[in-house]
């Protein structure tokens, strides 16, 4: 079978990621001109760590968006002849190489590391994300009214985080929960708190302005609802609740813009898991930081003002709170992609034919003897990646500590 030589597979690799650097090089050319006016990521560009972390992290956020035009091979597609393929071996078919191989199913390497991407990027970001809201909107009203409040839900966050971890994301992630309500039902109460934060935001900021209010409002709640409807609410009310009293909506559920995004059953798994297992910890942080700044004499000076506790906590409080958090962020994230690469190396969580990086290095740890590159590359993209949050956490931090 003929190959390409090691320079020439480094030189097609390099062409194949093109719109990556494209995008790379207008985002990062406008982001420098303009980094005095962009606040906290303007000041990145001023830090080496920082301006490495952001290339590690814009490198696989544009790869994830553009994987249809660098991937050459569908990722689930089977070529019997390239199995177990060496690195630049050309598919006598269509012509085009598997430039990183071909595991022990015949499907390309590369192309499988590609649109592995987009399923780290979409769960890992998305679940911290939510596991942020959760912990924010908790974690503000027990650090800044304490007592009875602060002692129930501290006891509810220590409950979860007394639980073994590995435990937890075992027995959530297991193919035979999803037979039963329990994803969707954590699912459902999650998506919540977005919009419980939204509105509350608008309503304490905009009380003056009603038209701002309202539109926000009623924005934060159609679309959430939207959302909710779209990945949560067919499967609780229709498909496990039964049709009995629920045929009437049926047809509401089933309409074609309630379909524009949906969320496979494994990835729910693992979005309910992680959530679930990181709200207590950033409840926690934010809830020390919360008991630290209301402290503060501009705390005190907006009570004199009469403003209502959940204006300071979202207005006075939290802004003065955002630098740990954003910190926090980064890495709970890159704790995120490792968990997920650990799930999935596990056979948890994802369907075995999935391309996400941890099953691609559990399917090709089995043959290292014979090619390591089926492992390797999955691990690399996995390293690189938690390498370039870690590097923008520190950076972030390192900003932070100038303030």
């Amino acid at each position: 079978m003929e190959t390409l030589s090691a320079l020439e597979i480094i030189l097609q690799l390099i062409v194949r990621f093109w719109p990556v650097w494209a995008a790379l090089v207008v985002v990062g050319g406008l982001s420098w001109f303009n980094r005095e006016r962009l606040g906290l990521y303007g000041q990145l560009y001023d830090s080496g760590i920082g301006m490495a972390g952001l290339l590690f992290i814009g490198f696989w956020l544009f790869t994830a968006l553009f994987a249809g035009m660098v991937a050459p091979f569908d990722p689930l597609g089977v070529v019997p002849v390239m199995k177990n393929a060496a690195p630049g071996a050309i598919d006598p078919a269509s012509g085009n190489p598997f430039l990183l191989g071909g595991d022990k199913l015949a499907r390309d390497v590369f192309s499988r590391m590609v649109y592995g991407s987009q399923i780290v990027l979409m769960i890992a970001p998305a679940a911290t994300a939510f596991a942020l809201m959760v912990g924010i909107t908790l974690g503000l009203p027990a650090g800044y009214y304490g007592g009875r409040i602060d002692s129930v839900l501290s006891f509810l966050a220590n409950l979860v985080l007394a639980f073994p971890v590995i435990l937890l994301f075992y027995l959530l992630v297991t193919p035979g929960i999803m037979e039963t309500p329990i994803p969707y039902s954590m699912a459902g109460l999650f998506f919540v708190f977005p919009i419980i934060f939204l509105v509350t935001l608008f309503h304490t900021r905009y009380q003056s302005r009603p038209n701002i209010m309202w539109t926000g409002i009623i924005l934060s709640v159609v679309i959430g609802a939207w959302v909710w409807i779209s990945l949560v609410s067919n499967e609780i009310v229709v498909t496990r609740l039964g049709n009995g009293l629920t045929a009437p909506l049926a047809w509401l559920f089933d309409l074609p813009i309630f379909k524009i995004i949906s969320i496979e059953p494994g990835q729910l798994n693992i979005f309910v898991a992680v959530v679930f297992a990181s709200s207590p910890g950033v409840f926690r942080i934010v809830r020390g930081l919360v008991m630290d700044i209301k402290t503060r004499d501009y705390v005190a000076a907006a009570q004199t003002r009469g403003e209502s506790p959940w204006y300071i906590m979202l207005w006075e409080v939290l802004p003065n709170a955002r630098g740990p958090l954003i910190v926090d962020a980064c890495l709970r994230i890159g704790y995120t992609t490792i968990l997920l690469g650990t799930l999935g190396y596990f056979g948890l969580g994802m369907p075995p034919e999935s391309p996400d990086w941890g099953t691609a290095i559990k399917d090709g740890s089995q043959l290292l003897r014979l090619t390591p590159w089926p492992a390797i590359v999955p691990a690399v993209a996995l390293m690189s990646f938690v390498l370039g949050l870690n590097l923008l956490a520190d950076a972030l931090r390192e900003e932070s500590l100038k303030d």
